[in-house]
C-alpha cells in the first residue's frame, strides 16, 4: 500500500519529535547542578555491558558446533574483536574489524 506525501511528512515529524524528546527529557529531569539519583548512576554503569552481553549471546545462539565449520569463524571473529577492544579501547574499531573479519571468513575462507 503506497503512502501519500502528507502521511510521509507526518511520520517524519512524529519520528523527529520523538527523537528530540528522548534527547531533551534527561536534561529536564537531571539539570546541571542537581545530583543524579544513585539508581540512575548504577543503571548507567551496568546497562551497557549487559546489553553488549545480550547482543553477543543473540549473535552466537545459532552457531552449530556439530556441523562444519564448527563455529570456527565466529570464535576467531569474537577473539579478534575482544582482543582489539582490550588493546585499543575503541568500540567502533573493534566491532568494525570484527564484523569485516567475520564476513571475510564466512565468504572467502570457510
Amino acid at each position: 500500500m503506497p503512502v501519500g506525501a502528507v502521511t510521509s511528512l507526518l511520520i517524519i515529524l512524529v519520528v523527529a519529535a520523538t527523537t528530540f524528546a528522548t534527547r531533551l527529557v534527561p536534561f529536564l529531569l537531571f539539570p546541571k547542578g542537581k545530583e543524579i539519583p544513585g539508581i540512575i548512576q548504577y543503571l548507567g554503569k551496568v546497562l551497557t555491558p549487559a546489553v553488549i552481553g545480550m547482543l553477543v549471546i543473540y549473535c552466537l545462539k545459532s552457531v552449530s558446533l556439530i556441523s562444519a565449520p564448527h563455529g570456527i569463524p565466529e570464535l576467531i571473529a569474537v577473539a579478534v574483536t575482544a582482543g582489539l577492544h582490550v588493546w585499543k579501547r575503541n568500540n567502533l574499531l573493534s566491532i568494525g574489524v570484527g564484523t569485516v573479519l567475520y564476513m571475510f571468513l564466512i565468504q572467502a575462507v570457510f
